[in-house]
């Protein structure tokens, strides 16, 4: 099996690792299996990113600007990026990959415009779709077996911190923030469909934060380190980012350790067969070394790049 997370050195990579974004026109992945090295570079077209397989069947794939684990404009895209491709093109898949909004994403694949979304968090069996009224998410994708992912965390303004001992019921009516079409903890997203906190929605985590710092909330959910990266690459007029960064703070207990997903379209013409050919592909990554081989690569690749730019 896969560890939980990225060994701890990764982890101080990534603090210190320098990203900046620049679009461009193409990303390389490469990775290896069975013995062999293999390249395969995505260039942009305009629907996103087209990395070829000879004579491979094409999987149309939605996924979001969620660095540090992927976006547009990271280096390599992110290590879940290569990762993805390095999966699919492994089993013989072409991938086109785009970057949308996190709710048109799961349009896209609930919808069967789309073939595959990632990276997901655990579905639980009563979430509902906020594409199709009345049913279920799970009735329109299906989940891969689980990869490396992050915490779900509180966070909080340390000039007004809220008393938490890690029962959610203490919460009742307090204004939190959460981005719209995230899944979080089964109990949390439980709660908050009951109406338990006051649930004010936002676009992306970048935005979510920002509505602490102004005060609107009391609370934000989500994965700190995906928070403080965003705001430490925001540029702020009237706030430096150091301010930024230095007035919030994660709120102990953490809710959990959050593995990642692939969700699969029900609708998708390849569905079973994707489903069964993601799992195949993670259990060999796994059991060779090479999931968390790569993960390593890509983080080291970008430092290096990052160095000789400086």
């Amino acid at each position: 099996m896969f560890k939980a997370a990225p060994p701890p050195a990764l982890l101080l990579i990534l603090i210190l690792w320098l990203l900046w974004a620049i679009p461009c026109d193409a990303v390389e992945v490469s990775y290896r299996y069975q013995g062999q090295i293999h390249k395969v570079i995505g260039t942009r077209n305009a629907e996103g990113y087209l990395f070829m397989h000879q004579d491979g069947q094409l999987v149309k794939a939605a996924t979001l600007d969620w660095p540090p684990y992927i976006g547009e404009t990271l280096c390599l895209h992110g290590w879940v990026q290569q990762l993805t491709v390095a999966l699919l093109h492994s089993q013989g898949y072409s991938i086109q990959s785009k970057f949308l909004p996190w709710a048109r994403a799961v349009r896209e694949v609930e919808s069967g415009k789309s073939d595959l979304l990632y990276p997901e968090y655990w579905i639980e069996e009563r979430a509902p779709s906020d594409v199709y009224p009345n049913t279920l998410r799970l009735a329109h994708v299906q989940l891969s077996n689980p990869f490396p992912g992050g915490n779900i965390a509180f966070m909080q303004r340390k000039s007004d911190p809220v008393r938490f001992d890690g029962d959610l019921s203490s919460l009742q009516n307090q204004i939190i923030g959460v981005v719209r079409g995230y899944q979080n903890t089964p109990e949390f997203d439980r709660l908050m469909d009951d109406g338990y906190f006051t649930v004010v929605e936002a676009n992306n985590d970048l935005q979510m934060a920002r509505m602490l710092l102004a005060g609107r909330v009391n609370l934000i959910i989500g994965d700190p380190q995906v928070i403080f990266y965003n705001l430490s690459q925001a540029q702020r007029p009237w706030l430096s980012t150091t301010d930024n960064l230095s007035q919030l703070e994660v709120v102990e207990p953490l809710l959990k350790h959050s593995p990642l997903y692939f969700a699969v379209s029900r609708k998708s013409e390849l569905a079973d067969k994707l489903l069964a050919k993601i799992n195949h592909a993670l259990a060999e990554f796994s059991q060779s070394g090479e999931l968390v081989r790569l993960i390593e690569q890509t983080f080291e690749q970008c430092a290096a790049t990052a160095d000789n730019q400086r």
